[in-house]
């Protein structure tokens, strides 16, 4: 099929993502199914338009009917009646579960491989238990046990890992254990003086966002995952949420935190800032578990805005978009959201097939969002729309930016009927300076287009900016095609050639959605072989049986 008409179909089946009006502090805290994202409620089939569109797409036939959750067959429990009996005597017996249910959910997390496999019903990797600690001192006390019994421990707490994170190495130890966080879920305090608060790392993202309401303060961090990703994850993984502009990242808003070890407890951050040697918050934060587990975070927090203000650009070119979010973020006003859209995920969000077959005003959708102090708001606003009206763009008003706000949390639950009906559609993320952003967008493109082209399955390859610092930006990526044969191989290939663009380009193997075991190789390379021996050392001591999320993050010690 012509690129064009691939493009028309594109449009009409990403623009159908359902609309909700809910507020961050109104979704739900739900828990998962083992096949479906977020709230059960939220799901259905997907209609005839979308079908026809993966059609065009080459998807002719729905993929294999998915296992039944409770027929995927579970290997046999590996811990012996010792190691359970001492992880009991920690926890409490009705804190130990290994049943198939308990197993099944906590096998892998979320990203299309792990999701394609448990499908086949594959879950040869499922833990042997979970445990759920109620304290930080149980937390360290099971990982006293499991050195002792050499069991691996996988650190969950939203399990929303996109990047292998929950998939640990099986080999060499005497059972696998995940570490659920779910019982350690309080607003341990609030300095309203400060400005910080004490949040538990089990806090899933609207839990904790409505505690924090209740005291007149907000964190700001709203990922796409925060239905189901949790204040240790955001810490774990160095997470990213759409108002990283205004509010910045996660591991910029983490003043100190607590660290549970097989060796004891290690807390950082005494103060805001200090010259005592390096940071060591910076060591732990984005380490994924496998220096320990973060039990607690001091974060930064700021009150709940008076007024949000979203709304909608649109420039010429994705160039010329570019060129006007570098000199907000570099010369400022800085909105609190600032994003932009390519050709093509423009015509999604826009949902304007005619722009996206080059009949209409085309260009790309800038995305600005204020908040704060209804004031300052305006102030910010009307400063940054001078910018704006000087580097080409065009206002498009309050319907995009709210339209887009409205939908954001509603992507996610379109992957799983895409799946059921035989698409593929996975995303992955990147960043580089100013400078190199446009090699790097060409490059990753043209590496994803070309390789599942040459499978036969043609790709849309949609991009957007979605984080900017005054040296750089991210590049996100979404990637909808027809399922080959063999999905995992596909996906694998396209995942290898997209990582080989990246690391050519020199750009960063990942923004914020970690390294886990997919980007294990790259980040090596990336850092080069003198870091990683470094960061063994570090891991041998806070973890010297190697019990701790192994194989993420690290390539194996001498590999």
């Amino acid at each position: 099929m012509p690129k064009l008409g691939l493009v028309s179909l594109a449009v009409a089946f990403l623009s159908r993502v359902a609309r909700s009006p809910l507020a961050e502090t109104e979704l739900p805290v739900v828990g998962f199914h083992p096949y479906l994202w977020g709230d059960p409620a939220h799901h259905s089939g997907l209609p005839p338009a979308i079908h026809a569109a993966l059609s065009g797409l080459g998807v002719t036939a729905p993929a294999r009917p998915a296992v039944p959750p409770d027929a995927v067959p579970l290997p046999p429990v590996a811990l012996s009646e010792q190691a359970r009996a001492a992880l009991a005597t920690e926890v409490g017996a009705e804190h130990v579960d290994s049943g198939h249910d308990a197993r099944l959910a906590h096998t892998r997390g979320w990203s299309t491989p792990d999701l394609l496999r448990l499908r086949t019903g594959d879950a040869a990797d499922a833990p042997d238990a979970v445990v759920f600690p109620g304290s930080h001192d149980e937390v360290v006390a099971v990982l006293r046990v499991c050195a002792e019994h050499r069991i691996a421990v996988v650190p969950y707490s939203g399990g929303t890992s996109v990047v292998g994170g929950l998939a640990p190495a099986r080999a060499g130890f005497a059972g696998v254990v995940t570490l659920d966080l779910r019982r350690l879920d309080a607003l341990v305090e609030v300095d309203p003086v400060s400005r910080t608060a004490v949040l538990q790392a089990g806090l899933r993202g609207p839990q904790a966002e409505r505690l924090l309401r209740e005291q007149g303060f907000t964190l700001g961090h709203f990922p796409q995952s925060y239905e189901g990703a949790s204040i240790g994850g955001y810490a774990a993984a160095r997470s990213a949420g759409q108002s990283s502009a205004g509010y910045g990242r996660f591991d910029e808003m983490v003043v100190g935190l607590v660290l549970a070890t097989p060796r004891g407890t290690v807390e950082l951050g005494t103060a805001p800032k200090s010259a005592a040697g390096p940071d060591l918050r910076q060591l732990v934060l984005g380490s994924e578990g496998v220096l320990g587990v973060i039990t607690s975070v001091r974060v930064r927090v700021r009150p709940v805005p008076g007024e949000r203000v979203f709304e909608g650009w649109r420039f010429p070119s994705f160039e010329a978009g570019a060129a006007a979010l570098r000199r907000l973020a570099q010369d400022n006003p800085l909105p609190t959201v600032l994003r932009l859209s390519d050709e093509l995920e423009t015509a999604v969000n826009l949902a304007d097939p005619a722009a996206a077959l080059g009949s209409g005003p085309g260009g790309c959708l800038a995305i600005t969002g204020y908040e704060g102090d209804p004031a300052e708001v305006a102030a910010r606003r009307a400063a940054a729309t001078e910018v704006l009206l000087a580097a080409g763009g065009t206002p498009l008003g309050a319907g995009p930016g709210e339209s887009w706000r409205a939908g954001r949390f509603r992507a996610p639950y379109l992957r799983d009927p895409i799946l059921a009906a035989g698409g593929l559609v996975e995303t992955l993320e990147t960043a580089a300076f100013w400078s190199g952003l446009h090699r790097l967008r060409a490059a990753v493109t043209e590496a994803l287009t070309t390789e599942l082209t040459g499978r036969g399955t043609p790709p849309v390859v949609l991009c957007h900016i979605s984080h900017v610092y005054e040296t750089g930006a991210s590049l996100y990526f979404t990637v909808v095609c027809a399922q080959a044969a063999d999905p995992l191989a596909q996906w694998a290939a396209a995942k290898t050639a997209a990582n080989l663009a990246i690391r050519s380009c020199g750009a960063a193997i990942t923004h914020h959605h970690g390294v886990g075991t997919d980007h294990r190789a790259a980040y090596a390379e990336e850092i080069g072989p003198l870091a990683v021996e470094a960061l063994h050392a570090v891991k041998r001591v806070l973890d010297p049986a190697g019990i701790l999320n192994p194989g993420v993050l690290l390539p194996p010690a001498g590999g």
